[in-house]
């Protein structure tokens, strides 16, 4: 029996689920609308809004197969309190902050199962993501220099995630920024529904 997750380091939670890349994968999609119908029935009766973001949802580039998803709920929801439905639902609190916290699904001693999550739990318009991920696929191009810089990337720091996440930063900041240029208040002003996701999400 391997050792539990909990009682790991970093060090050995990061030798245990490296940085690994494919090409992108149509399933990804699936995996990611299969889980946000399960989202949906977990929080039935509260308002949120619940969005596909990272690499796996900029198609043909490619990515660390775990499926990103954003979960945005309002100033006057209780955050612990959606925390504590995911966690009896399997999911594990990895991060938490006053106003972010990050869980995981598809974690196990043995190494990463079939499909893997990480849910990104914010207040509402706490959201860059969707404009680096529309802007990427607005701009194809863009998004094969992207897909570039991770690769360039995958094997220096393989085993060291937060590194590669730094490395990469720059490069994401820069078109965020560029992207609510453009695109102005397109998320601003979104109404957030009970139960419903957002359109482009």
């Amino acid at each position: 029996m391997g050792k539990p997750l909990s009682e790991m380091t970093l060090e050995e939670l990061w030798e245990l689920f490296p940085i690994i890349l494919s090409e992108h994968k149509s399933c990804w999609t699936d995996w990611y609308e299969d889980e946000r119908q399960a989202l949906t029935i977990l929080l039935s009766g509260r308002r949120f809004k619940i969005h596909h973001i990272g690499s796996t949802a900029i198609p043909h580039i490619w990515a660390k197969p775990i499926v990103d998803i954003l979960i945005e709920i309002p100033e006057n929801a209780s955050m612990e309190d959606i925390r504590d439905v995911l966690v009896r639902s399997g999911y594990i609190c990895m991060s938490e902050t006053e106003n972010r916290i990050s869980l995981n699904k598809g974690y196990t001693s043995q190494g990463f199962a079939e499909r893997v999550f990480h849910i990104h739990l914010r207040r509402c318009g706490d959201h860059d993501e969707l404009y680096f991920r529309d802007y990427m696929n607005d701009h194809p191009a863009l998004a094969k220099e992207y897909e570039k810089l991770k690769l360039s990337l995958r094997k220096k720091y393989e085993h060291d995630r937060d590194a590669y996440t730094g490395a990469k930063s720059a490069f994401v900041k820069k078109y965020t920024d560029a992207a609510k240029a453009e695109y102005g208040n397109r998320y601003e002003s979104a109404q957030m529904k009970r139960g419903t996701k957002e359109e482009r999400g």
